[in-house]
């Protein structure tokens, strides 16, 4: 790290104090992390300060701002990790270096410019920025709420509550990460796997570079302005090229057609994009997934999409698939018109039973329905192969964490001063004290009684710790947003709000802390203060999810027909897919509940059996790997990634999976294995750089044009020309401007 005089090199040992075996136990951090530290880099600096919450604040805008569009660009952390470095180098340059006092620090001299930008500002600015990526999560889980009770409900919350809800569901995950640190992040058997792609990426742009090949800045800022510009086309002049259905433009008058080509709403075979933004929007960039994730997830897509969704639809009639669309997450009626969900909420917000019965049980498409089966196995499979495969490990490790000696990442540490307990401690309580207030003061508006949220942090205490653990040192984390959807709507069934709530409070609480303690583990490795990491978290935290917020309440407020696909124009980008899908959760779950829709009051019992084979799965693979242990094979069958692979379908499509798939097996296959230099030096830089162009030309279409009202009508803005490919294709099912057969 730029070889001060103060860097301490624990590798040569000083005062014999290190060895090699005190290096971590785990062989991929000692070949990743270095083992020194300069404790002279200054971290608390202006530029830190002005670049983080820069970052976090464009971030919090762009992410919450793409979130409602039909193809939802997710600005990761990657990006700003990128970004940021010439940034830092600028400020370094211009900032003047004179020093002065501040009154209240006694003789201490501050600077704006105290030298060369280094590693652990950096770092700091990263994990800033990642407070507006919602830690990992996209943009604040709870501004759903918000979204789907002013778009899709009709119904009104205030600014406050929405506020409320969001930052104490963030500061609520904060708490439970405090309680949690001790035991998942400085012992050096919890290695945080996926934090090592980050301790790579910092090394990498910070490690001199002496390359006659253009320089990595220059990359990024050609890509970046190569990708603005063409991003004018696929985003206002040709919204066509998001997804090129060609099958549908030979075949106009077939539904069959268009069904096995629409990218969209089909099988999407042949069809494909020349927009970036349809390539990254639910699966995040395919530049940074490693081609055996890629290669699991595509065997799982394939699998569903082209093996099970066909023969459930047109050979089976799985579910009258028939009378549905073949790919939709609308919810309909027995005869296959759109299920009217307003009209069963009552004046209190709750299931009006008799509308309820008057229109009849809620009908899913197959697809849609086969989708939750597999959410189903996806989480029994998730607990019982972890239990098999890692059981022990995981075992070991933990106890080893108490047992074993510090490593030298440990103790580096040492040298900065720790976080007070009691900073958690008083942020823990707070947050719950003003969720109490929230849930006793505006029931009315959130549905959660008192006791539903105590219930939801006692889910979440329980489970923080051990999802902790095995994301730790597993890199999987079980999704367990269902369970808990599950639960409060056989306790509440009837009340939306309430269900929603509860998973927010109970479920994305635990996954916020799960995602702070990894950030703690990338600043255990980086030698960042904690007192540092704490104070920007929490700042981080509070800046994005008031963006999120309030770009959600402007959106909602101004664009007309926001997140009602039926009434919006074909070509309209506010379609909100993700919210959709939260809504119609929403309605199963909370409004309508599990009894009717997967109980013995619904059409879809059977859906439950779904756990049972997910459970068992794991268990055959394991008892094949005992019985063939030769057979190296088998124990790569990972049966949780293989059903979950479309856990993002809906509202991801086709057309996103097999472009993901196809770029991700170009770059992190071929390019990896035939042009490894050129991966190592650009394959991450042309990520962010695609990512950042979209964006900022994807803010200026919406400001500069969509705003005034500035409208193109020809054929290339019409959408992917597949408008039979929602059609149903029952015997006697009329549905406008679809055939009747």
């Amino acid at each position: 790290m730029g070889g001060s005089s103060m860097e301490i090199d624990y590798e040569q040992g000083i005062d014999g104090e290190f060895n090699e075996d005190e290096n971590s136990p785990v062989e991929q951090v000692c070949l990743t992390v270095q083992t020194t530290d300069d404790p002279s880099l200054p971290v608390w600096t202006f530029r830190m300060w002005l670049i983080g919450l820069f970052s976090c604040a464009l971030m919090s805008f762009l992410n919450q701002f793409f979130a409602y569009r039909t193809e939802p660009l997710i600005i990761t952390q990657i990006t700003v990790q990128i970004a940021s470095l010439p940034a830092g180098h600028l400020l370094a340059k211009i900032l003047p270096e004179k020093k002065f006092h501040i009154p209240g620090f006694g003789d201490r001299l501050f600077s704006l410019n105290p030298g060369p930008f280094n590693i652990k500002e950096h770092v700091l600015i990263s994990i800033f920025a990642n407070a507006g990526y919602a830690f990992g999560n996209g943009p604040a889980y709870a501004v759903s709420i918000v979204n789907i009770i002013k778009a899709f409900y009709k119904r009104n919350i205030s600014f406050v509550a929405g506020w409320l809800l969001i930052i104490t569901t963030q500061v609520l995950g904060y708490g439970w990460a405090g309680l949690m640190r001790k035991y998942v992040v400085d012992p050096a058997h919890m290695w945080w796997p996926s934090t090592l792609v980050q301790v790579s990426l910092f090394r990498a742009l910070h490690e001199k570079d002496s390359s006659q090949h253009m320089s990595r800045a220059k990359f990024f800022l050609i890509v970046l302005v190569c990708s603005f510009v063409w991003y004018l086309f696929p985003g206002f002049l040709f919204p066509t090229l998001t997804s090129i259905s060609w099958i549908c433009w030979i075949f106009s008058r077939s539904v069959t057609a268009q069904q096995l080509g629409s990218g969209m709403e089909g099988l999407g075979l042949g069809a494909f994009t020349l927009d970036w933004s349809a390539v990254s929007s639910f699966l995040s960039s395919p530049l940074i997934s490693p081609f055996f994730a890629i290669a699991n997830i595509f065997v799982g897509f394939a699998l569903f999409m082209y093996v099970i969704i066909p023969v459930s639809y047109w050979g089976m009639n799985l579910y009258d698939a028939k009378t549905f669309p073949l790919f939709s997450s609308h919810l309909f009626r027995g005869n296959g018109s759109a299920y009217d969900i307003n009209s069963i909420v009552n004046n209190k917000f709750e299931l009006d039973i008799g509308a309820y019965e008057n229109q009849g049980k809620i009908h899913l498409s197959t697809f849609f329905a086969l989708s939750y089966g597999l959410s189903f196995a996806t989480i029994a499979a998730t607990l019982s192969h972890i239990a098999l495969f890692y059981g022990r490990e995981i075992y070991d490790r933990f106890r080893a964490s108490y047992k074993g000696k510090p490593d030298i990442h440990t103790k580096l540490m040492k040298k900065y001063e720790d976080i007070p307990s009691w900073w958690f401690h008083i942020l823990l309580v707070l947050s719950i004290i003003v969720s109490l207030i929230l849930c006793i003061v505006l029931k009315d508006q959130v549905q959660l009684p008192w006791w539903g949220l105590l219930f939801a942090c006692a889910m979440a205490f329980v489970f923080t710790l051990p999802i902790s653990i095995i994301t730790a040192t597993t890199n999987q984390t079980p999704g367990l947003n269902v369970i808990t959807e599950y639960i409060m709507g056989l306790i509440m069934p009837g009340k939306p709000i309430a269900n929603v709530c509860f998973k927010v409070y109970g479920y994305m609480s635990m996954s916020q802390a799960v995602s702070f303690l990894a950030d703690f583990k990338l600043g255990h490795y980086m030698k960042i203060p904690p007192k540092s990491m704490f104070i920007v978290q929490f700042v981080g935290t509070i800046v994005a999810g008031t963006i999120n917020i309030g770009v959600a309440w402007w959106l909602l407020e101004s664009v007309t027909n926001i997140c009602q696909d039926n009434l919006l124009p074909a070509d309209s980008p506010w379609t909100c897919p993700s919210d959709r899908v939260f809504f119609d959760a929403s309605v199963i779950w909370g409004l309508v509940g599990p009894r009717r829709i997967f109980g013995p009051l619904g059409n879809y019992g059977a859906l439950n059996w779904f756990f049972l084979g997910g459970a068992i799965g794991p268990v055959i693979v394991w008892l094949l790997h005992r019985a063939f242990p030769s057979q190296l094979w088998i124990p790569l069958i990972n049966l949780p990634v293989l059903i979950g692979a479309t856990a993002s379908m809906p509202p991801a499509t086709s057309l996103n999976y097999n472009m993901w798939v196809s770029i991700g097996t170009v770059f992190n296959f071929f390019v990896f294995r035939y042009r490894k230099r050129w991966w190592e030096r650009y394959n991450y830089i042309l990520s962010a750089a695609l990512d950042a162009g979209v964006a900022f030309m994807g803010v200026a279409i919406y400001f500069c044009l969509s705003m005034e009202n500035v409208q193109l009508d020809w054929w290339g803005t019409v959408g992917e020309h597949c408008p039979l490919a929602s059609c149903p294709t029952a015997k006697g099912i009329v549905v406008d401007g679809c055939p009747v057969f």
